[in-house]
């Protein structure tokens, strides 16, 4: 699974799992039933047939009566004086189709118990003399049923291994349906947490700008706000089409190519200001001297300073700053969002990254998605985030990208995916 199935979603699956568990075993357990059944159909009848075939050629020898071969009894009915092979029991297996025979009626084959055994007898007329011929089918009997009881346990046996079976296909067939769930889960939450900042941006700039032109405000801050506005709905329509573009498994190839963090930086700050004032929080902007080029989406490094940001005004109350400073360092380049908030407990800092953890202020109904996908675009861009701060002195998240090489050019990587969480190279 690639995250949570909701309740209703986890039954359909178990349902359908089971359904799948239990036809497939149903169509092993025939499959191996029809086989025990074939093989002792195949046993019964190449026994039968042996056994008709040896009292064909017994009764065909003419000197049967006294020398007959070895398991079989013989019986001569002639002129009403009844005569037997040594060794046979005093009276014939079966009289009854021996004097029926006798007297004119057809050849008699079946199978009779005599003696607490089994036979299998022949009766028929040659020439003037009728003969019983009983061939002794006990061993025979005895070695089949004991086949009998072998292919029974048999048959349990594979029943039980065809319900191991079916489950075990149930369980891989099913497993593509539920990382697609998941998947799609994942997405639409994704989408609700990206959605939701910009969206809340805009509708405060919209507001902003309807009260401005009501009152007949300064033409020229109505006209700063009006191009905020259109940045921002341009910006919110890229990250429609990311997200549109991330649920797809076979995703085009993005460039990671050079990008100025410090505009970035200082882009997402300016767009947060309004919220921010409204809030009475003040964000502070500090740009280091240097190159601060590095290697990456735009689009998605500044949904990194979009995120940091909101997490940082979800985390403040009135009159507390948030300094967002921008440094280059050695083969890198460095941005810290930083606040003078509640702060966090050093040893839930990891657990900040998890998806769908929350903190202990802030809106209970954040979902904790923000900073999780704040990791996997650092991972994807083979950079890192961390965080620190202690309880009461406020938190600051620093991002850390590798700087861009003079010279280098945009190099094409197959699009990540929030699914996986990285970056894969085509080369």
């Amino acid at each position: 699974m690639t995250g949570p199935v909701a309740g209703s979603e986890q039954r359909m699956i178990g349902r359908t799992w089971r359904a799948i568990a239990v036809r497939t075993a149903l169509v092993f357990a025939v499959a191996m039933i029809g086989l025990d059944a074939l093989a002792i159909g195949v046993v019964l009848y190449t026994s039968r047939a042996d056994a008709r075939h040896t009292l064909d050629r017994a009764f065909a020898d003419p000197d049967v009566l006294t020398a007959p071969p070895s398991g079989i009894w013989v019986y001569r009915l002639r002129n009403g004086v009844l005569a037997r092979s040594p060794g046979a029991g005093r009276g014939p297996v079966d009289p009854a189709a021996l004097t029926a025979v006798a007297a004119g009626r057809p050849a008699e084959l079946r199978q009779v118990r005599y003696g607490g055994r089994e036979y299998l007898v022949r009766t028929a007329r040659r020439g003037s003399e009728t003969l019983q011929l009983a061939l002794d089918l006990t061993n025979e009997e005895t070695d089949r049923h004991r086949l009998y009881v072998a292919l029974s346990s048999a048959a349990a046996a594979g029943l039980a291994l065809a319900a191991l079976v079916g489950a075990a296909i149930a369980r891989r067939a099913i497993a593509p349906l539920g990382q697609a769930m998941a998947r799609q889960q994942r997405f639409v939450a994704d989408a609700s947490h990206e959605l939701r900042t910009p969206l809340t941006r805009l509708h405060t700039r919209a507001q902003l700008l309807e009260r401005e032109a009501r009152r007949g405000g300064d033409p020229q801050r109505i006209a700063e706000d009006a191009a905020a506005l259109v940045r921002g709905s341009r910006q919110l329509g890229e990250l429609v089409e990311e997200l549109l573009l991330a649920a797809q498994l076979q995703a085009e190839a993005a460039h990671f190519g050079p990008l100025d963090l410090a505009a970035l930086a200082t882009e997402a700050a300016q767009d947060e200001r309004v919220r921010a004032d409204q809030r009475g929080v003040t964000i502070d902007l500090r740009i280091d001297p240097g190159e601060h080029l590095v290697r990456g989406v735009p689009a998605s490094i500044r949904r990194v300073f979009n995120s940091l940001l909101d997490n940082a005004l979800a985390h403040t109350s009135s009159r507390i700053w948030v300094e967002v400073g921008v440094q280059a360092g050695t083969g890198r380049v460095v941005a810290t969002v930083r606040d003078d908030g509640p702060g966090l407990d050093p040893a839930q800092a990891d657990r900040l990254f998890e998806r769908f953890a929350r903190g202990g202020h802030g809106d209970a109904r954040r979902f904790g998605l923000g900073l999780a996908l704040v990791r996997e675009v650092m991972t994807a861009h083979g950079g890192e985030v961390t965080v620190a701060g202690a309880p009461g002195r406020g938190a600051a998240f620093t991002i850390a990208l590798p700087a861009w090489r003079s010279g280098a050019t945009a190099e094409p990587r197959t699009r990540w995916w929030r699914g996986r969480g990285r970056a894969r190279d085509r080369r």
